[in-house]
């Protein structure tokens, strides 16, 4: 006998070693000979990583196709890995050396330290792949992949080489996101742009010489509001600092008021007075002529929007803080520099970026301060010196015009420290030539996004898409394949012995000082001597975009390649379709070609799935303090119960609110069935392998027969078309409703009953559905399924399969007349049942049932089900009339009008008071909350999730209110 209660504590550990130890989950288990693939890559979870609620949502959903597929005897492969995750793991270990006070990577040096993370790796990586087997993740765990291992190493060098042997990949200085407390470039995804408390400073930039100009300002109509003699421009930033490196002020080409001065030069109001720069005042689409003042300082080195203009206008880069984000402290001093900014400001001819690159224009007194320390005492002499636009105070004094705002800004989402635009040499990856092919790829169709909106979001980033910066300034990761002569040739190869091939040929071809140099080298060799290599790594995000095919053994042509790529369904969050999904596809496509040299997808299909989110709509975050722990809700409901949440919640392109009561109402789903099991087995339900659904002759085994095969129509086709949320709802309805709710309780009597025919024929078919529906549910609740389709075999009896490897039903049952007769029953008994409910009658009281207007099919049925009728609806007797009575609550069903009398069931009149008085009440609290809600300020100024609030509880009124009124009419008429 099955157990009174569920533990999933006790069972799907049992579960999941059973699968283990059976190997249940490896490439192509329980495949039919012959079949087709179906392959998913994992996005590989970093390797410093634990599983929180975007983990859960994705896998499940993964989960649920791969346990599909396999079930539909498809050859799966679902294919695990983890990612290095460069700037993550290195500041793991370094902070696991600082707390066991060992040395620092720097005291320790490259070699000593990668050697530490390896350590770390194999000790404490891999944790979050426990925690997605507890989830219950069928992934091939024998095939598990990781970036830095030495099939997947070999792929990045392949790649790397090949991309820069054609033009692809290059070495060049442009403006990246700098981490100061890392020193290293990051990508726009380590970016956290965050709102936090600034200000706005108004200073004045005078015209070169003591020019001046009228400045004018006109209202719509062109009608003069202001005008005066001004001797300066007036620029507003929020970053002082970086006026230091202006290089220009830009105004747009049709602001009239700056047309006097465009082509002038004026002077950045810093530093030495003998010595300050001039800059030429420019034009430029960026300025906005309405925002501040309309002219806008051009700091290219450090501003990204600044970097553009800088481009366009030929304007000189210059760079004025360190890998620290302080200010510069090399070089000459500031004299030599601004003389030299001086005379390329006159001029107009830029120098190369390496001669600009040499020019530290930060002004002695501020060099090696804090950028924010050089910001302070920057607005001081600024104020100091009465170049700072002023407003008069509440008394009528002139101050320093000021504003205190809110101001974006950016933030490592790993070091916590704001992140400085800095102009550096990199390498990079010529990225609009490799998005072409994949651009068209979703073009044409061959890769499609689901839902189909997010392919907007792909085409705008792709067809404006940036080189992207491919190294970074960190020892752990692969390091970049490019040696150094001693002019600083580069020279990019597989090995340090291929890249020294290379250099010898190139120095002894080319007459030059280096020639005999080198073959002086050659004769008393010593290995690097003659080259350096970079000490750059790749960005982690250049070995995952290798994943499709990497992880099948690629550039070995192995059988897994041939057999599993290109692979199927990508499931994915929204947050990385530019830095994963475009980057898997742009390399996929350039290194992955069919037998006809044709270019091959990495995956068909790309699913993208939402966030989860608070029980308010919240993003989780740590600070906010509402992060959800998916391993504290398994250890509390189970991984089933969690994973058909996720799953019943995961509509296309909608957030998913996650309430952890909403858990347990689907941890109590499955205690349903259990318990339905349990109930089924005392009645004497077992296999019958003799049973065959066509021979069954009751009209309510025939019923849940049809409902059945319906079910299993309506959930394989929703998996199929990615509507997760749709599968598990038609399952829950099925089971509980159907199943549970009326199928057993109809069959009550029967098993109870005589005829023994009856009861074999039912006994056999509620185990065959029962058996069919753990089918049915086992991609989203694996454990308890695995656990009843085992017991339900019976006493001894062992299963020819695990569920996971059982064939997926396909029933092509039907019979709509017996679906049609039970459908009206359940209707009937629903509607007489809703009406007892609105109008609170006791469960104890009965009344007869008018039937008005029957035809001859409703009263074969009526007489059907009587006694079904009179028990579950709690009425008399059943009457046919020809007209319905006085004061009775009607319902339609069918042709028929089916009359309640209220009169014999509640008091009329008490009801009507009390029901007119929670229609005022509900009125009265709807009132004031459309009063909030119509209150303007009330919806700027307060927290979104109150506001949601308000709006989802005022949805509730007027549910609640219509229901009310119905109620509140039928007493009426009654009384």
């Amino acid at each position: 006998m099955l157990e009174k209660n569920y533990d999933s504590a006790a069972v799907e550990p049992r579960i999941a070693k059973m699968w283990e130890d059976a190997d249940a989950f490896r490439a192509g288990e329980g495949a039919k000979p012959g079949a087709e693939t179906f392959t998913i890559v994992i996005p590989p979870p970093n390797v410093t990583g634990s599983l929180h609620m975007g983990h859960a949502l994705n896998n499940t959903l993964q989960d649920i196709m791969v346990r599909f597929e396999r079930m539909r005897g498809k050859d799966v492969l679902w294919q695990p890995g983890m990612d290095h995750a460069g700037i993550a793991t290195q500041m793991v270990v370094e902070r696991k050396l600082a707390a066991e006070k060992l040395p620092g990577r720097r005291e320790m040096g490259r070699e000593a330290f990668v050697e530490k993370v390896w350590e770390w790796k194999a000790e404490s990586g891999g944790l979050i792949f426990n925690q997605l087997k507890r989830l219950g993740a069928s992934c091939d765990w024998s095939r598990e992949r990781f970036t830095m291992d030495e099939g997947l190493s070999a792929a990045v060098l392949e790649v790397f080489v090949s991309l820069y042997k054609e033009g692809l990949i290059y070495r060049g200085k442009r403006l990246v996101n700098w981490d100061p407390k890392f020193e290293t470039a990051i990508s726009d995804l380590e970016v956290e742009n965050r709102e936090v408390d600034g200000h706005m400073w108004h200073f004045k930039y005078p015209l070169a010489g003591g020019a001046t100009y009228t400045y004018v300002e006109k209202d719509a109509d062109g009608n003069v509001v202001f005008q005066e003699e001004r001797d300066y421009i007036s620029i507003a930033t929020t970053r002082p600092e970086t006026m230091l490196g202006d290089g220009a002020v830009a105004v747009h080409p049709s602001d009239e008021r700056y047309a006097p001065i465009v082509g002038k030069l004026c002077e950045i109001p810093v530093g030495p007075k003998e010595h300050r720069r001039l800059i030429p005042i420019i034009t430029d689409e960026y300025p906005e002529k309405d925002f501040g003042s309309g002219a806008v300082k051009i700091t290219g080195a450090h501003d990204f929007n600044d970097y553009q203009v800088a481009r366009r206008n030929n304007i000189p880069l210059y760079r004025l803080m360190d890998t620290q984000a302080s200010m510069r402290a090399d070089g000459e001093p500031y004299a030599v520099y601004a003389a030299q900014a001086l005379e390329i400001a006159k001029s107009g001819d830029v120098p190369s970026e390496a001669e600009v690159d040499d020019i530290n224009l930060v002004p002695d007194e501020y060099r090696g301060l804090d950028r924010y320390e050089a910001r302070k005492r920057i607005v001081e002499a600024i104020n100091a010196e009465g170049l700072a636009v002023t407003v008069k105070d509440a008394e009528g004094n002139a101050v320093p015009y000021v504003e205190n705002k809110k101001v974006m800004q950016p933030f490592g989402d790993r070091s916590g420290v704001v992140i400085e635009p800095m102009l550096t040499d990199q390498w990079f990856a010529d990225a609009a030539t490799l998005a072409k092919p994949a651009i068209a790829s979703v073009r044409e169709g061959r890769t499609n996004f689901v839902p189909k909106n997010w392919e907007k979001t792909y085409f705008e980033w792709m067809e404006n898409i940036e080189p992207w910066c491919i190294s970074r300034q960190l020892w752990w990761g692969h390091q970049i394949p490019a040696w150094y002569g001693p002019d600083g040739q580069v020279f990019v190869e597989k090995t340090e012995e291929e890249a020294l091939h290379a250099a010898i040929q190139h120095y002894i071809a080319h007459e030059g000082p280096w020639k005999a140099w080198v073959e002086e080298k050659l004769e008393n060799f010593a290995p690097g001597e003659i080259l350096t290599r970079d000490e750059d790594v790749l960005d982690t995000w250049f070995s995952s975009a290798l994943w499709p095919f990497s992880t099948l053994g690629w550039p070995e042509q192995t059988k897994e390649l041939e057999k599993y790529y290109q692979t199927d369904v990508l499931v994915t969050g929204f947050d990385i379709i530019f830095f994963w999904v475009a980057r898997m596809m742009m390399m996929g496509l350039h290194f992955m070609k069919d037998e006809f040299g044709n270019p091959v997808e990495p995956f068909h299909t790309v699913y993208v799935h939402a966030l989860v989110r608070d029980k308010n709509g919240q993003k989780m975050s740590k600070s906010k303090g509402n992060v959800i722990d998916p391993l504290e809700l398994i250890d509390e409901y189970g991984a089933d119960a969690l994973r058909f949440t996720l799953a019943i919640m995961a509509a296309q392109g909608r957030d998913v609110k996650l309430d952890p009561a909403r858990i347990a109402g689907y941890r109590n789903f499955g205690t349903k069935l259990w318990n339905a099991t349990r109930f089924a087995e005392m009645n004497g339900v077992k296999t019958d392998p003799h049973f065959v659904p066509e021979t069954a002759s009751l009209t309510i085994n025939r019923w849940i027969l049809t409902e059945l095969a319906r079910t299993a129509r309506d959930v394989t086709e929703a998996i199929e078309t990615y509507r997760f949320n749709d599968a598990a709802g038609t399952l829950y309805r099925f089971i509980w409703n159907q199943f549970c709710d009326w199928y057993l309780e109809l069959l009550k009597p029967v098993f109870s009953g005589e005829d023994e025919a009856a009861k074999a024929e039912s006994q056999a078919c509620a185990a065959y559905v029962l058996e069919e529906t753990y089918k049915l549910l086992h991609p989203f609740m694996p454990f308890m399924t695995e656990e009843l389709w085992a017991h339900t075999a019976g006493e001894g009896v062992t299963r020819e399969s695990m569920i996971c490897h059982a064939e997926w039903p396909a029933p092509a049952y039907a019979d709509e007349a017996a679906a049609d007769e039970i459908n009206w029953l359940v209707d009937l008994v629903s509607g007489i049942r809703s009406v007892r409910a609105e109008m609170n009658v006791p469960p104890s009281a009965t009344a007869p049932l008018v039937v008005v207007g029957a035809g001859a099919l409703t009263r074969a049925r009526l007489a059907t089900h009587d006694s079904a009728i009179r028990r579950l609806a709690r009425v008399e007797d059943i009457r046919l009339e020809d007209a319905a009575p006085k004061g009775a609550a009607q319902i339609v069903v069918g042709e028929a009008t089916v009359c309640l009398p209220l009169g014999k069931l509640i008091d009329l009149a008490a009801e009507k008071a009390r029901l007119e008085k929670a229609i005022d009440k509900a009125k009265a609290e709807a009132g004031r909350i459309q009063g909030k809600l119509s209150n303007e300020k009330f919806v700027a100024n307060a927290k979104p999730e109150v506001v949601e609030a308000e709006r989802e509880r005022f949805t509730e009124l007027e549910q609640q209110l219509a229901s009310l009124s119905v109620a509140l009419t039928r007493v009426s008429e009654a009384g």
